[in-house]
């Protein structure tokens, strides 16, 4: 096997297309030697480094990766993580990467080797929120719910987050794996809500904003990577209001605001708004984190989850320091709109997104908007 495996290391420049090299690796997997698909990963990471520019190098490598984290089999699931624990390959990416492979091919039991064996605490943390995110209660699966319920990783950012999926979280959109690719839902277009109308002798009262850096980056936390990593924009503002208002003024409040995503609605262009479920609202940034924008992939399941939370809490104003319980609170406590226009800042491509969040005192709207283009 050793000469085999160097054979193909040597030899891999040279190759126009790879797919010889992953119908040895799948050949061998379906016998049952799951152990050749990991020694030739690790072998490759060693000669042309997990950073390698090499298209043939990216190509075999995710191959394998993906081969071992989505074929059933505990096996599979050893070699996988003896793959990604080696000196040669390391990367908190990669980790997300493939705790988003394994949580959606695997039964939980399984995953717990990455907890009881060699595994980095990101790929465990990662792990524990993927497989949150699709119903599993952590807390009850032996050999995962000594490491997630142990105080020991609280200081990771991912531990600020439920070890229970919330209900708003049962609508979550997850990707689908296979060895050749993989596919999403993509939630920004219209959904089933409560249709409101601009009404022209809607009273608007006076508004202050009250945006500051750090409250628009935190509300735009969802959408971040498609401004840093696609080709992106965002509007994230607050504004407290002289007076309460009634959800069905919040079209016209939107329109006297000032704001640029909506910059020359009119009766050509017209506003379009509706009232959401909280939990639509979490689907939407929990897509936009996790899955990317137009040129990228995104955060993953575990930290798209938890971009999801954070730019809830920033629009539903919760305070800093606050748990994720509390946060929850705030935000079905308020009224929760989405909204659109064919304006000139939004894309219209298949990224856009538009929410509106009034406050339950009805004295403070906060909008997030974002869009994205190929």
């Amino acid at each position: 096997m050793a000469d085999q495996i160097q054979k193909i290391v040597t030899g891999l420049p040279e190759l126009a297309n790879v797919t010889g090299v992953w119908a040895e690796a799948d050949g061998r997997v379906a016998q049952g030697d799951a152990a050749f698909a990991a020694d030739l990963g690790i072998a490759l990471a060693s000669t042309y480094g997990t950073g390698g520019q090499m298209w043939q190098y990216r190509s075999v490598f995710d191959h394998l990766l993906r081969l071992l984290a989505t074929t059933a089999g505990p096996d599979n699931v050893t070699q996988a993580l003896r793959l990604l624990s080696s000196a040669e390959v390391t990367g908190r990416k990669l980790d997300r990467y493939t705790a988003s492979l394994l949580a959606s091919s695997h039964e939980a039991a399984d995953l717990a080797a990455a907890f009881t064996g060699r595994a980095s605490e990101e790929l465990r943390a990662c792990l524990v929120h993927e497989l949150v995110l699709r119903g599993v209660v952590v807390g009850e699966v032996p050999g995962i719910a000594g490491w997630a319920t142990s105080p020991h990783w609280s200081h990771h950012p991912l531990g600020w987050l439920p070890l229970m999926r919330s209900g708003m979280e049962e609508g979550a959109d997850l990707p689908s794996y296979s060895v050749r690719g993989s596919s999403h839902a993509m939630p920004y277009g219209p959904s089933e809500s409560r249709e409101l109308a601009v009404d022209a002798d809607a009273r608007v009262p006076a508004a202050e904003e009250t945006t500051t850096p750090a409250t628009a980056t935190a509300m735009g936390t969802a959408v971040a990577n498609w401004a840093k990593e696609s080709n992106g924009r965002i509007e994230a503002r607050a504004f407290d209001l002289a007076e309460p208002l009634d959800a069905e003024s919040v079209p016209a409040v939107l329109l006297a605001l000032g704001l640029e995503c909506l910059h020359g609605v009119g009766k050509k262009t017209p506003l379009s708004v509706a009232v959401r479920p909280p939990a639509q609202a979490w689907r939407v940034l929990f897509a936009a984190a996790s899955t990317g924008g137009a040129y990228n992939s995104g955060s993953y399941g575990a930290y798209g989850r938890l971009a999801a939370w954070q730019s809830l809490a920033a629009l539903a104003g919760s305070p800093e320091g606050t748990s994720a319980a509390e946060v929850e609170t705030h935000v079905l406590d308020c009224v929760w709109h989405g909204f659109g226009a064919d304006t000139k800042w939004f894309e219209q491509v298949a990224w856009d997104i538009g929410l509106a969040a009034l406050s339950p005192g009805r004295r403070r709207l906060a909008v997030l908007a974002a869009t994205d283009t190929d």
